[in-house]
């Protein structure tokens, strides 16, 4: 195996050198593996002429485009450690990251430059009042723009990345071929706390690569084309689409964002043969009349992020013809651990499939022993593919004996597949993406009229699951109810990104309470669920 996940790039270069790489539908450009191995080099020699060096970490806050792809692996290939950045991100959020992980250089395009800018600004600010120990501690990042005029003190993409300019190249970056050395940063609410950054080395991406790669039947082939619509900067669309695209040499089609019908357009015009997409594609897909003509040339669909529901799965397999192969995953394993494509057998229903080959899964309940057979018990992961703790000292990494606790609750059949179950933590996913609740509970606490506030997750047929907030607003607030609803709403429109936003804000009298004084989210879970009932009835 590869010490180094740049080198499957430049194998695809030797390879495959005329052989389509990317194709970017919006804009018709197109990129070789020969003409892609090139400018991740050029980018690599660009960011060492920068000053960087091994091990410093590199920001991309970008949307799914080609420069996304070069930057990621031209940073790798300088021996840098990258770090995906959510291109639809507050300012807030881009900042704290920022500082957390100590960036030295951001790279943005028109989509996402001003929050970049601003949050540098906000950087620069907070520094002009800090003491001396802090202000020589904290990096303020240099600004790469892309398809973008710069600024006084930023640099230019196309600068970087020395195209057509003539100057001479730097000197080439060293080789780097420890696999366990630090590839990639990537943020994540993990099984407990806010938001923190995974360490993934290029040992875990390549592993899980490989594991996915071993799958028989293949998964992907070499002349496959892949829709590149789940995006980059998510573990998922990483490394479980980009990744193994990378080792089968196939094509992906980069898209920025799902749409729909526009997303069914690309598919035809680019005869997409192979499908990843989160849960919430089906339900979105679901009343389109023609979708099994539309996806004629597809041959295998893949699911995974999020727990996908059974009938969902059916229908789209009656109304297409094509099946649907679902995983179970997470960021700290990089992030495959289940497929139905390794199960023994036919695909179950509700089941997420069976451990990749190099991985092994048990379950273990309360006190830390096996359940009785068919019993639920929090699922423990053990593989080459695990993360190595979390930024900055490795905290939280796998035990001694290398199984990780997810915090995820299922069941093994005796053919070894997996079911879900249950979270043991509060994390909301919504579209695959984690939200914590403390994290929306701070925002929303923020406000003045505002004097205790419970975030739960509840199901959704697109998203997978919504966020619901309950506030409890101050004894002296003026605002009435539908007021304190309103400013909730606006000022997390200001301070969270999309995903994070709650769906419902539902203004109460009281919370409920266990006797420590903490919020009994299970009370208000349990509330939910007999009103759904009831509905039902």
């Amino acid at each position: 195996m590869s010490a180094h996940l740049a080198e499957l790039l430049t194998r695809a270069a030797q390879e495959a050198p005329d052989r389509v790489a990317l194709v970017e539908p919006r804009t018709g450009r197109r990129r070789t593996w020969a003409e892609l191995d090139a400018e991740a080099d050029r980018v690599a020699r660009g960011l060492t002429g920068l000053g960087l060096v091994a091990g410093y970490r590199v920001a991309l806050a970008l949307p799914n485009r080609v420069e996304l792809v070069a930057g990621y692996l031209g940073a790798l290939r300088a021996g840098l450690v990258v770090v995906p950045v959510n291109p639809r991100g507050r300012t807030g959020e881009l900042l704290r990251l920022l500082v957390d992980c100590g960036a030295r250089a951001v790279v943005a395009d028109p989509a996402t430059l001003a929050t970049v800018r601003q949050a540098v600004a906000g950087l620069e600010d907070a520094l002009l009042v800090a003491d001396e120990d802090l202000r020589r501690r904290t990096v303020v990042p240099r600004v790469v723009a892309v398809s973008a005029p710069v600024l006084p003190g930023e640099t230019s993409y196309d600068d970087l990345a020395r195209v057509d300019t003539g100057s001479p190249p730097a000197e080439a970056p060293p080789s780097v071929d420890d696999p366990e050395r630090l590839a990639v940063l990537l943020y994540t609410s993990g099984t407990s706390g806010s938001p923190r950054a995974a360490m993934l080395s290029h040992r875990a991406l390549l592993a899980d690569i490989e594991q996915v790669a071993s799958v028989r039947p293949a998964l992907l082939r070499a002349d496959d084309v892949v829709l590149g619509v789940l995006p980059l900067f998510h573990v998922y669309g990483l490394n479980a689409v980009l990744g193994l695209v990378l080792h089968q040499q196939s094509r992906l089609v980069l898209v920025d964002g799902f749409d729909p019908q526009g997303t069914l357009d690309v598919v035809a015009a680019e005869g997409v043969t192979v499908l990843p997409v989160a849960p919430p594609v089906f339900a979105h897909w679901r009343d389109v009349p023609d979708l099994g003509e539309r996806l004629r040339g597809v041959r295998l669909v893949l699911s995974g992020s999020a727990p996908l529901a059974p009938e969902l799965v059916a229908a789209f397999t009656e109304r297409t013809g094509i099946a649907v192969h679902q995983g179970y995953g997470l960021t700290e394993a990089a992030p495959v651990v289940t497929s139905t494509s390794a199960s023994a057998g036919a695909a179950k229903p509700g089941s997420v499939g069976a451990a990749l080959p190099g991985v092994e899964l048990r379950l273990v309940d309360e006190a830390g022993r096996p359940p009785e057979p068919g019993d639920a018990g929090e699922v423990l992961v053990r593989g080459a593919n695990l993360f190595s703790g979390y930024w900055p000292d490795g905290s939280g990494g796998p035990d001694a004996d290398g199984w990780f606790a997810t915090g995820d609750v299922g069941f093994l059949d005796p053919d070894g597949d997996l079911f879900l179950v249950d979270r043991l933590k509060e994390l909301v996913v919504v579209s695959g993406f984690n939200v914590y609740p403390s994290e929306v509970e701070d925002v929303v606490a923020e406000l003045d009229c505002v004097a205790e506030a419970a975030v739960i997750g509840v199901r959704d047929d697109r998203t997978g699951e919504a966020v619901v907030v309950y506030v409890r607003p101050g004894p002296s607030t003026s605002y009435d109810a539908a007021e304190v609803e309103q400013r909730v709403r606006e000022h997390c429109d200001v301070r969270l990104a999309r995903f994070k936003r709650p769906r419902e804000v539902r203004v109460v009298d009281e919370l409920p309470h266990t006797v420590t004084g903490k919020v009994a989210k299970g009370r208000l879970r349990a509330a939910r669920r007999r009103a759904a009932t009831r509905l039902l009835e």
